[in-house]
């Protein structure tokens, strides 16, 4: 496992994010009840999307006096001053933005964050395959369903998973906000690796050391903004992860040849270390 890096040092890759994201509350609207990421989210559906994507989360209403884990307010005056200063999303589009930033940012008061990544489930692992936009994550998440067939290999979510830490292991969950995609499924899954993709002409995977795979895990998570309790508890959430779950870089091409050799590498280490 990888060597445990001091928090201070994780706080000071954050700052590289932290103008970058901002993370927004609303209120006001009547609440559904849902079940995401093993907690408890009221929040309001009026657009298409979020209403579609949020459907197989939908549980039943919470008892009288019971209280969410988690609630996210919509303000429509707030939403039709983003459209219009912004006006290259509709309203539909950003409703389901902002509720996945308000949501992104309170699971972190239960052991979870999101990770900008696709994910797949196979034999009762998650893999996730993470990186800048553009590398192919999608693309090399569809291979495996390509290679392992679709009944066997899941997309968990295929743009921002939720990672909680549960009694001790990492889970992959699936959430309604899956980016401009539709795949996500409401399971929880054991996670395995992670794996950073990077587009290259012939295959290769390494195993990084702590220092190269903390910045790259900093850079690619959902931030809170200006909340320092919040993000000392991503720092802290990343720092544990780093201690029970590997993770490579990986150069490759679009080829079921790149799926075979992340398998085996991923295999084949999790076998020596039991």
């Amino acid at each position: 496992m990888n060597r445990m890096i001091p928090a201070a040092a994780l706080q000071t890759l954050m700052a590289e994010r932290l103008s970058t994201i901002k993370a927004v509350r609303f209120t006001g609207g009547s609440m559904d009840t849902y079940r995401i990421g093993d907690v408890t989210v009221q929040m309001e559906c009026s657009g298409e999307t979020l209403t579609k994507q949020a459907k197989p989360y939908r549980t039943e209403p919470l008892s009288p006096g019971d209280l969410p884990d988690i609630n996210i307010d919509i303000n429509s005056e707030n939403l039709k001053s983003r459209k219009e200063k912004y006006p290259h999303l509709t309203l539909n589009e950003w409703e389901y933005v902002q509720t996945g930033f308000a949501f992104y940012r309170d699971i972190l008061d239960y052991d979870g964050f999101g990770l900008h990544s696709s994910a797949v489930a196979l034999e009762n692992r998650a893999v996730l395959f993470s990186g800048s936009c553009g590398t192919g994550k999608s693309t090399h998440a569809g291979l495996w369903q390509q290679y392992f067939g679709k009944d066997k290999a899941v997309i968990v979510n295929d743009d921002k998973p939720v990672l909680r830490l549960v009694k001790g292991i990492f889970y992959a969950y699936g959430t309604p906000w899956s980016g401009k995609s539709t795949l996500n499924a409401n399971i929880r899954v054991p996670l395995g690796a992670i794996v950073f993709l990077q587009q290259a002409k012939e295959n290769h995977i390494r195993r990084l050391d702590s220092k190269e795979a903390i910045r790259m895990l900093v850079y690619q998570s959902l931030h809170p903004n200006n909340d320092l309790d919040k993000m000392n508890k991503l720092l802290t959430l990343i720092d544990a992860l780093l201690q029970k779950t590997t993770v490579y870089q990986m150069d490759c091409n679009i080829s079921l040849e790149a799926v075979k050799l992340a398998f085996d590498t991923i295999n084949h280490e999790r076998t020596e270390q039991r």
